[in-house]
């Protein structure tokens, strides 16, 4: 007999307290947003902050944030805390490179995941199976990885033609697409400068753009994995793994095989995640070149309350503030000093409505400061470009703190049987 509908009255399934958005407000404050920063745009000239190749640019260094999140969430939602991604990133990267160059890119992507995967399968062993620290183990394969693909490095590349002990010969490419007509059409209407519908042009030109295939896959991953831990037995059983995994046990949940399972997947995709990064951001390995996006991606996740929609809106917003750095960074930059103002303006008004006074002021004398930075100056340090997805992090994690809901039994040792 399936147990699937029995787990409907379990705590896993208990009613959030707080109210979730509709979705009808949910677009409007999209909607409002982009207004918002298409005013922006207009007031301070910087028209690469909704140009074709900005929002390429920030789809392309969203996508290992978002996977390394995703791979955050499938585990933090079986109950295991999985600060490992950044070592899973890294595993991903040498792993798609080093097969990528000898049997060709898609083989890549698969020893990608593979490479990921045991990153995961160790988590979930020493979490799951020896109950050691979820914090302590994904540190240590943090370190592990570092170590385990720098020798790897040296006993392959070391010598060989076109690499070096820290860099892998150049892979082949997996290809990349741009819609045809449209894509010109859309970044023609982006250059005209109107209000809003260029900045919505180049929105859409850029996933029209240039798009790798591996950007579609994950993409089409984050509203699957909704589909499946939402709206599948599977799901079901895996989510209440993280929420009451007693209760799970009692109802028949193999709780130490979902655990095993979630743990796999998420260093899987962190895995993938990782593939982008060394052969489609770049066309080879590169020692750091994760540069922390595996903790990046922990905050996404974090920053989206352990939900894939969240999650990729997250993701979406580090890998914009990433492009910074890569595309009219000291410009854009100061042009972001403005709309940030603004938006903690009307963060004021939210405080005080909410008779919350202290954070009132302290929001207000923040969005003065940065009224008075912005009107003062004409660009930023280049230093400050660099820095933004990383303050950005920081930011978001405390003014989203309230109302994060993490699974209750996350991170929480469990053994088999423990409940009887």
């Amino acid at each position: 007999m399936s147990t699937a509908p029995a787990l409907d009255k379990t705590p896993a399934a208990a009613p959030a307290a707080r109210r979730k958005l509709s979705l009808p407000v949910l677009l409007l404050i999209i909607a409002g947003l982009l207004c918002l920063v298409s005013a922006v745009r207009l007031i301070t000239d910087a028209d690469g902050l909704t140009s074709v190749s900005q929002m390429s640019t920030a789809l392309r260094l969203a996508v290992p944030i978002g996977m390394a999140g995703l791979g955050g969430l499938w585990a933090e939602r079986a109950g295991v805390v999985n600060i490992g991604l950044e070592g899973m990133l890294i595993l991903g990267t040498w792993f798609g490179a080093w097969a990528g160059y000898q049997w060709g890119p898609w083989t890549g992507v698969i020893a990608a995941l593979i490479g990921g995967a045991i990153g995961g399968l160790v988590h979930a062993l020493a979490t799951v199976t020896f109950n050691v620290n979820h914090i302590v183990s994904g540190v240590a394969i943090n370190i592990l990885a570092l170590g385990a693909t720098r020798y790897l490095s040296v006993l392959t590349y070391d010598g060989m033609e076109g690499a070096t002990s820290r860099q892998s010969p150049a892979v082949p490419s997996l290809g990349e697409f741009t819609v045809p007509g449209l894509a010109d059409a859309l970044g023609d209407l982006n250059k005209q400068g109107y209000f809003l519908i260029s900045d919505i042009a180049g929105l859409l030109g850029g996933v029209m753009t240039r798009v790798s295939w591996l950007t579609l896959i994950a993409v089409a991953l984050v509203p699957l994995s909704w589909w499946i831990l939402w709206r599948t037995s599977f799901g079901l059983r895996l989510r209440s793994c993280g929420e009451n995994p007693i209760a799970a046990e009692s109802l028949g949940v193999n709780v130490i095989k979902y655990k095993y399972l979630a743990v796999i997947i998420s260093g899987a995709l962190a895995g993938l995640g990782g593939a982008f990064l060394s052969m489609v951001s770049s066309n080879y390995y590169l020692e750091g070149q994760t540069g922390g996006r595996g903790y990046i991606g922990l905050a996404a996740m974090i920053f989206g309350n352990w939900m894939p929609g969240g999650l990729a809106l997250g993701a979406g917003l580090f890998g914009y503030s990433d492009t910074l750095k890569v595309r009219g960074g000291t410009e854009n930059t100061h042009a972001l000093l403005l709309l940030i103002a603004i938006l903690a303006l009307l963060a004021v008004a939210w405080l005080i409505w909410k008779k919350k006074y202290v954070g009132g002021v302290v929001t207000l004398a923040v969005s003065v400061l940065l009224f008075f930075w912005y009107a003062s100056t004409d660009s930023v340090p280049s230093q400050v470009a660099t820095a933004m997805p990383y303050v950005l992090t920081m930011l978001v994690l405390a003014l989203s703190a309230q109302r994060l809901r993490m699974p209750k039994a996350d991170g929480q040792p469990y053994r088999k049987g423990q409940g009887k």
